[in-house]
């Protein structure tokens, strides 16, 4: 995890999961906070090294890869933590993100893993989208719904820390099929964060770009070609259940299912494009034999 310089004030510490950091004067503010501990300390350490303060956090969004470390920060350097509204929630309850991804269910164990459930933090600071001024840093909220329910890009000194609002092009590749939970308000999101103009750009996973409105409108194009393969397999299939179209589109993708936390993430993904495609009034669904079953609209079905 290598700190790279973007600015004056502004870093990046380039990994897996990127977490961004911003000094102003005696003030350091970290954006998002890695897996866990041992991933936070990794950049507190080079933080350290080179006697830079370590004061403040925002997370921008509830997944556990990017809070994970979160906990140790607030022990160790009484940070204040900084989140959105609605995220703040299952930060405070992480039980929260496995019990949704399980249908509502309470989760088996299996499922209460640091990949999906880290560690509670307390927030200090709720944001809303705007403008804000928190100690010396000035801050614009963007919120950028449909990978987390109200994730937010964050703009200072002329860059742009997107969080998972769009993915690196070889991210993109690599997931296949991207974990949102609505592909409308994804799509929105990207047209949104394409038409504001900063230096550069940072997302959660992938590389700091200077011309980072290609890397989104790749994006935009991935999920409207997964949005068109979707369509294309359930009128293929004539008609066909929720279960056996979510197998499809895995298998079309030649996507790695070996853990019911990976399966579980996939179907929702699967789930918001069947979800599109129901609002765009161009498939149909109902209720057959104890199976959702989806067919495109005004075709018969067997």
């Amino acid at each position: 995890m290598k700190m790279q310089q973007l600015n004056d004030t502004n870093y990046l510490f380039k990994s897996s999961v990127n977490v961004g950091y911003v000094h102003e004067g005696s003030q350091g503010l970290l954006i998002d906070a890695g897996i866990d501990k041992s991933a936070i300390r990794k950049v507190v350490r080079q933080l350290e090294d080179k006697d830079l303060p370590i004061t403040h956090l925002i997370i921008t969004h509830a997944h556990s890869d990017h809070y994970g470390g979160a906990s140790y920060l607030k022990q160790q350097y009484d940070v204040k933590v900084i989140a959105p509204r609605f995220e703040s929630a299952i930060l405070q309850y992480p039980i929260l993100e496995p019990t949704y991804l399980f249908g509502g269910n309470d989760p088996i164990d299996e499922l209460r893993n640091k990949f999906l459930e880290g560690p509670p933090v307390e927030v200090d600071i709720l944001v809303d989208e705007g403008p804000t001024n928190i100690d010396p840093f000035s801050l614009e909220f963007i919120e950028t719904p449909g990978h987390s329910y109200q994730q937010m890009a964050v703009a200072i000194n002329n860059t742009l820390y997107a969080a998972d609002s769009y993915f690196g092009q070889d991210e993109l590749l690599k997931h296949k099929i991207p974990y949102i939970t609505s592909v409308e308000k994804t799509i929105h999101s990207l047209y949104k964060l394409k038409n504001l103009t900063y230096s550069g750009a940072v997302p959660g996973h992938g590389k700091y770009e200077e011309n980072y409105q290609e890397t989104i409108n790749k994006n935009i194009e991935y999920h409207e070609n997964l949005l068109h393969n979707v369509y294309y397999t359930i009128e293929k299939a004539n008609m066909i259940s929720h279960e056996e179209i979510v197998a499809r589109l895995c298998q079309d993708m030649n996507v790695k299912v070996d853990q019911l936390s990976i399966f579980l993430l996939f179907r929702t993904a699967v789930t918001a494009y069947l979800t599109a495609l129901i609002n765009q009034e161009k498939i149909e669904h109902y209720i057959q034999h104890y199976r959702w079953m989806f067919k495109i609209k005004g075709e018969k079905g067997d």
